[in-house]
């Protein structure tokens, strides 16, 4: 049996699906149960389960033999970082208790990095507390999701300005497809884990993108012109509020493009194993472009 928490994400209904087409048993965790129709269609067992509430949790992981934790980001929680940190010391305290489970936890690019890295430094303490936590342990380390770019689509097909946090917009950066991660997240749960090192993964597309090249991408798509925009940093607080996000969840992004645009986020040189997806910024925004067309 697997578990995958958080199975109702672009990453983990992906594993969810890879796993059970290759035949094995899946537990998708999920929190509203709006979200199980389309999981049980798989074929899956279906709990509820919070990772603020232990209990839940060490339910879900009776008679798992491999496990695939993501702990988010809250949107709209008045303290994301406090609220995730907690989420990940249940967690981690539940999975304590299951020494023989084999745990693929999501993680990100720059997570091994101790200050400064805002959204990814929630990810420092992920890795932290599991490591000192699971015996058998792969880190998942991702590059940003493309899928990220959803949230400016809208407003770049009715300008035809794409704006961009990436600073300047003709520095590459590493990206990659949830899709990507949930298939790789799939195959690295069957393959298991033999030793008692911990195995750490880092995975990206299969090339890297400027901004330039990101609105290159959604011009071939939409059929139209559009051109990438530094969003001047002295704008993004604001811009960020007007999208919704409250401050503390809003610094947490300023203080991740910092990073980024200092060059300090990227793959960690030397460490563990390097993966490459298949799939295409063009074929992201293909799939978005049209769901926002649907709608």
């Amino acid at each position: 049996m697997f578990v995958i928490f958080g199975a109702a994400g672009n990453v983990g209904r992906t594993a969810a699906t890879a796993l059970r087409h290759a035949g094995h048993a899946v537990r998708a965790v999920v929190r509203n149960p709006a979200q199980r129709e389309a999981l049980e269609r798989l074929g899956c067992e279906v709990v509820l389960g919070d990772l603020m509430d232990e209990a839940s949790v060490t339910r879900a992981l009776v008679g798992a033999r491999g496990v695939q934790m993501l702990c988010p980001v809250p949107h709209r929680d008045p303290d994301p970082a406090g609220t995730m940190r907690r989420t990940v010391d249940v967690a981690a305290r539940a999975l304590r208790e299951h020494p023989e489970v084999h745990v693929v936890a999501l993680s990100d690019y720059g997570a091994e990095l101790d200050t400064g890295t805002g959204i990814t430094l929630l990810f420092h303490h992920l890795e932290t507390a599991f490591r000192d936590a699971v015996p058998r342990l792969t880190l998942l380390r991702s590059a940003e999701h493309m899928q990220n770019w959803a949230r400016v689509l809208p407003a770049a097909l009715s300008t035809g300005l794409l704006p961009s946090l990436h600073h300047p917009v003709d520095r590459a950066f590493p990206s990659v497809s949830a899709h990507d991660v949930g298939v790789l997240a799939a195959q690295l749960q069957i393959d298991g884990h033999a030793g008692d090192a911990v195995r750490v993964v880092s995975v990206e597309g299969p090339r890297r993108y400027d901004a330039n090249g990101v609105a290159s991408a959604l011009s071939g798509v939409a059929g139209r012109t559009i051109v990438a925009r530094a969003l001047p940093r002295s704008d993004w607080t604001a811009t960020l509020l007007r999208a919704g996000l409250n401050a503390n969840h809003a610094q947490l992004i300023v203080d991740l493009y910092d990073a980024q645009n200092a060059g300090r986020i990227d793959a960690e040189a030397g460490a563990g194993e390097r993966h490459f997806g298949r799939t295409e910024l063009h074929e992201v925004f293909a799939a978005l472009v049209s769901a926002i067309g649907a709608r």
